[in-house]
């Protein structure tokens, strides 16, 4: 089973994406722990990352899918995998349907976990508090940017897995345990284990 797991920051796509992971076995594939990890590195790759991430702005298609590719030739993702965060635009989404397709790969379910804005604002605001160590990402100001730059480049990719008949919707304002179980419903109602 292979999944897509969407949200603007701060839905909750890193704890739904675990809770996945733990109740089907799946791996993950973060195109944003795999940037976190090459600037923790410190690679080259990794303090070019760094510059862009700090701002708040996307990292370029060509090093994501140089990530991508590397991760989904290395076929160690027996029982699926999922997508937290990618593709982040309608041009990855596309190419991301033409590697997968090349590769023989199918795409099982796409999901939104949808928050409303204000909510997200407080959420991150929150986590930032709770963590020893606060992500470069996780101020207000550059929440501010990621949610414009989500609104802007990830919502078409939405439509895109629509037309596919691919998207689920998920009400991400209840409890973690709420989002949890209306995305297991939704797998256990739609997918058949060969």
């Amino acid at each position: 089973m292979n999944v897509i797991l969407f949200g603007a920051p701060g839905a909750g796509k890193g704890t739904q994406a675990n809770f996945l992971i733990k109740e089907y076995n799946l791996t993950q594939i973060s195109t944003g722990d795999m940037l976190r990890e090459s600037v923790k590195r410190k690679t080259e790759l990794g303090k070019k990352v760094e510059i862009i991430m700090t701002k708040g702005d996307l990292v370029s298609d060509e090093i994501i899918f140089s990530l991508i590719s590397n991760r989904l030739n290395n076929t160690d993702y027996t029982n699926g995998f999922i997508f937290d965060g990618f593709p982040r635009n309608l041009k990855q989404a596309k190419k991301l349907d033409e590697m997968m397709y090349d590769m023989k790969i199918n795409l099982d379910f796409v999901f939104h976990i949808d928050v409303d804005e204000q909510i997200l604002t407080s959420r991150i605001e929150n986590r930032a508090k709770q963590e020893k160590i606060t992500r470069k990402d996780d101020t207000s100001s550059v929440l501010i940017e990621r949610l414009k730059v989500y609104n802007r480049e990830t919502k078409p990719v939405l439509d895109h897995y629509s037309n596919q008949n691919k998207l689920n919707v998920i009400n991400g304002m209840g409890t973690i345990e709420e989002v949890s179980s209306n995305i297991s419903n939704i797998i256990q109602k739609d997918f058949k284990v060969d």
